[in-house]
């Protein structure tokens, strides 16, 4: 039996963390105000293993197979949408959610996609509340000391020709004496960080600055990020530091290898490809990095090419993995002693024409415990010339994003 999927334009323009349906807030997308909202869970469903990719894809068909589409708006992000967010490890669970409504706003344009034969559901506008529980934290899985001693053994498996690039994570604990709200956490992480992606799907929140991929009609865009340094506050400072940075042989390399495994990856796929000489430096609220957008024209043979397949070849990238993949995945296997669980996976959403926009779950936090705990996390890229206190450091700066939405709630 057909289910029926109604996509109408909005004549409001709503502020998408400030709105509420019947539904609570299921799935979030959001970068500069613009982006889309999901509420309430029509279908999830979990895969995991090698050929996840591929069934996330086949399950995606079947389901749209099975709607009957009334879509008056068009362009991409319309529609029915699956939001996606898959685990780092295969062997990890990954989760794909299809909401029950989809508010969507992008170049002044709202609309409002439901499921069902119902009329067009109701909006309120919710008032974000200044009340919220005592958040008190937790060691992670590793403590400093074995952490910075896992960043050292990576740097002699680097000296000794093992591989080039090694991406070592860690994890902070939280809980809070009542439920985390969570309109009120993604409304601080869009305002204190509007150039990132600001995403929720079934626990997994947070505001990632790097792209995986977009796919547009045939054109792909990737943003990479690889090369880190902590801001200060003084503006006269933080210039000095973006430059320091920019010339950084340290951060340089770890970029290059980032880079070069995106645009290696996209290669097969695209008739050409625009891969920058050098990358700019991307200001963030508490952090500066190393930037480079790749892109590319899917070509003729690829026409037909997924945006699954694209995240599939993608990743894991250098830049949370290393290089080469595969030896840089085993180190981590035995240094990290860490379950990433669906930080540093693909995450993000998929249209009914296949295009989308997938991220890397970057400065985010998992939810658990009826929402009254969340652990989150922080990876740093280690080279050659890595130093694990410095690395200590870099970790604790990318904390902060999360660490500070959660204490200021």
């Amino acid at each position: 039996m057909s289910a029926l999927i109604t996509t109408e334009i909005l004549g409001e323009h709503p502020s998408l963390t400030s709105i509420a349906t019947e539904f609570d807030i299921s799935t979030t997308w959001i970068r500069g105000g613009e982006g889309l909202v999901g509420f309430g869970v029509y279908k999830k469903y979990e895969v995991s293993g090698e050929d996840r990719f591929k069934e996330a894809h086949k399950w995606w068909q079947q389901k749209l197979a099975e709607f009957t589409i009334q879509n008056n708006v068009h362009g991409i992000g319309t529609g029915p949408i699956l939001f996606t967010s898959f685990a780092f490890d295969p062997r990890e669970t990954s989760e794909l959610i299809i909401p029950k409504i989809i508010i969507g706003q992008r170049n002044g344009k709202s609309w409002i996609t439901w499921i069902g034969d119902q009329k067009q559901p109701d909006i309120k506008k919710i008032e974000i509340s200044s009340q919220s529980g005592e958040i008190t934290w937790a060691n992670g899985t590793v403590e400093e000391e074995k952490w910075r001693n896992q960043v050292s053994k990576a740097i002699n498996a680097i000296k000794s020709g093992q591989l080039e690039k090694v991406v070592l994570a860690r994890d902070l604990k939280a809980n809070s004496s009542t439920k985390i709200d969570i309109n009120n956490l993604l409304q601080k992480l869009e305002i204190e960080y509007p150039s990132t992606w600001v995403f929720l799907v079934d626990g997994l929140v947070g505001a990632t600055p790097e792209l995986l991929v977009r796919l547009n009609k045939s054109l792909i865009t990737s943003r990479v990020l690889a090369g880190t340094i902590q801001k200060t506050g003084n503006e006269d400072r933080d210039l000095a530091l973006a430059a320091s940075l920019a010339k950084s042989s340290k951060d340089l390399e770890e970029h290059e290898y980032a880079v070069k495994s995106v645009a290696d990856s996209l290669a097969p796929f695209c008739s050409s490809t625009n891969v920058p000489e050098s990358p700019f430096v991307l200001h963030l609220s508490n952090v500066m990095h190393l930037a480079t957008d790749v892109t590319g024209v899917l070509n003729d043979s690829a026409k037909q090419t997924d945006i699954f397949t694209l995240i599939e070849n993608l990743h894991p990238s250098a830049a949370v993995c290393g290089s080469p993949t595969n030896v840089a995945k085993k180190l981590i296997s035995q240094l990290e002693t860490m379950n990433r669980s669906r930080y540093a996976g693909p995450v993000g959403w998929i249209d009914a024409q296949g295009d989308g926009e997938i991220a890397i779950a970057l400065r985010c936090g998992e939810l658990s415990d009826g929402n009254k705990s969340i652990r989150i996390f922080a990876g740093c890229g280690i080279v050659a010339g890595s130093d694990p206190i410095t690395e200590y450091a870099e970790s604790q700066a990318k904390l902060m994003p999360m660490r500070t939405a959660l204490e200021t709630l």
